[in-house]
Formats: C-alpha cells, structure tokens, sequence
C-alpha cells in the first residue's frame, strides 16, 4: 500500500483534528509533534466551533440527548473524535451534566424522564466520553459495570434487552465496545473483565463479517455501507474497522469481505467520499456528502495500514508509504 503524497499533503491541509492524526496514524511522529497540533483543537476548525456553541450552563443545543444532533451527548461524542485534549474545562463541565443528570440507579444512564431503565447505547457513548476527557468520578466505573452485566449470551448487546430481545445489535455492541476501550486505556481496574467483554464483542462481529447476516450472509442493512462523518450511533463497516486497528485486534479473515468493500468505495483519486448522515439538525457541515472527506480518507488509511500490516514510513518527500 502507498499513500500518494498529493493525498497526504490534502489531508494536513485540513482541520487541527485530521492534521494532528495524520501525523500519528500514518506519519508515526512523536507524541510532542503531533500534541502540539491536537492542542489546537480547541483552538480553531471544527472543535472550536463547537465550543463556541457551548451554553452557559453547560449543555449544547438545549439539551442532554436531543435535539439530535446538536444535543450535549452527541456534541461531546464528535469532540471525543475530533480529539479534543481531555483536560479541556468546557469539555468537563459537560461531563459533570451527562453523569449527573442521566445515571440511573442500575448504573446506567439514561435522559429520558419516562424510562425505567438505562439505555445500553447511551450508556456506552457516554462511558467513551466521559473516560476520554478523564472525568474524576468513581461513578464512571458504575457505568462499566452495568455493562458487563448487560453484555448477551452471543457476545453483544442490545438496548432492547430488557424487552426480550436475545440478539444483540450491531449499533449497540460498537457503542458499547468504543466505551470500553477508551475506559481501557485510562483505568486498570477490572482490566482483565473489560478485555474479555470486548474480545466476546468483536467476535459477535466476526461472526457476521461485520455486516452480513450470520444465518443468510445477506447484508443487514445498505446503510452500514455507507460511512457518515461523524458518526454518531449509527452502526457503519468503516466505524467498525476502525475500533478494531485502534485496538490492533488479530486480523481474522472474517474481516476480509468488509476490507474488500472499504477498498471498493476508494475513488479513482485514492480518496473516499463523505457520505449524507442521519436526518437530523446539525450546527453545521464539517464535509460535504458526494465530495471527498478528508474524515474518511484518513480512517480509510489507517485501516488499512493496520490490515496490512505497519511497516516502516519513508520520508514523506515524493510518495509516502506505509
């Protein structure tokens, strides 16, 4: 694989939150090179728009879970990917209200006034955000609690469990999954349950090569194929991949059918397109869908870089390759 250094050069030409990646995914620079860049997240481009929309008493767009998607949660759920720098106060002030106002006494969380349970995928965005941005509250490890006790039988989750439901969901499992990894990388206690449940989640994907039906091979559904930026809950092929090169997970050949399908999108430019999200407000456009997104481009590589195998980076005059 090669990375064509127009497509490098495109790619650090866009905002703080895709240079400062860049340059750890694919360019493997130090961590005070590309910290330097990820301080300017909250600086200028799209983490500090967003900030700038923060309202005085914490929250975003006038609520915790909705309106989608300008809310608190799936505001701080596109600043967790952008990768705003966890000691960010703004970003701690929205902690102290997701954690506050949604724990349930299960120990998960909810923000519905009605339910009378936690929500599973709510809980496990939540359990990503509030871990990356290293919010001091012993609660936290309620919530990954409540989890491990959620996960079914055939490895996954689903928030409809409660209702009967025995197989778990592919939107559920990944939430819950990204929430147990960064709460990973920033906690050792019950370090061994939390990489078991995660080892049993990625095998419940594998199972239905991350897509398919594991009793027809059929696809789910054709909007896992299709890669929004940001994400947000929706289940995508290219959301999934990329939990399992940021856990550098064993490349299983059940994984290959969905990399053929992420090569299959790549544009004749080495690029990939942005693709139209849910329906939904939002305070604005971070990449037009149709056009190429300099967000999936950059999630597309290092996928595939992982698959790949990470051989050494040459100098990133004429052509980069990884």
């Amino acid at each position: 694989m090669h990375i064509d250094n127009e497509i490098l050069t495109w790619l650090l030409d866009g905002d703080p939150s895709i240079r400062w990646q860049v340059q750890r995914d694919l360019l493997d620079e130090p961590p005070q090179v590309y910290g330097a860049e990820r301080e300017r997240v909250a600086e200028t481009g799209w983490g500090a728009q967003l900030l700038a929309l923060q309202e005085p008493d914490g929250r975003w767009g006038g609520g915790l879970y909705s309106p989608k998607w300008i809310s608190t949660t799936y505001t701080m759920l596109a600043l967790r990917m952008l990768g705003l720098p966890a000691d960010n106060p703004q970003a701690r002030a929205g902690c102290k209200l997701l954690l506050e106002r949604g724990l349930f006494p299960d120990g998960g969380i909810n923000y519905s006034s009605h339910a009378k349970h936690s929500e599973t995928c709510i809980t496990g965005m939540v359990l990503s955000i509030l871990t990356h941005f290293r919010y001091p509250d012993p609660r936290v490890n309620d919530l990954v609690e409540h989890l491990l006790r959620q996960q079914m039988v055939d490895g996954g989750w689903n928030c409809r469990s409660y209702r009967g439901d025995t197989h778990s969901s592919f939107h559920t499992t990944l939430s819950v999954l990204e929430g147990l990894f960064v709460y990973q990388q920033t906690s050792h206690q019950d370090a061994a349950a939390v990489r078991e449940a995660q080892s049993r989640g990625r095998e419940f994907l594998l199972r239905h090569k991350l897509y398919r039906s594991h009793r027809s091979g059929e696809v789910v559904s054709p909007a896992m194929t299709r890669f929004p930026f940001p994400p947000r809950w929706q289940y995508d092929v290219l959301r999934a991949l990329d939990y399992f090169q940021s856990v550098n997970a064993p490349r299983d050949e059940r994984l290959e059918d969905s990399i053929a399908l992420l090569l299959g999108k790549r544009k004749a430019d080495g690029r990939w397109q942005a693709y139209r999200g849910p329906s939904g407000r939002v305070f604005f456009e971070m990449e037009k869908a149709g056009k190429p997104g300099r967000g999936n481009t950059l999630r597309a590589l290092r996928v595939l870089r992982w698959w790949q195998g990470k051989n050494q980076t040459l100098k990133v005059s004429g052509t980069l390759r990884v």
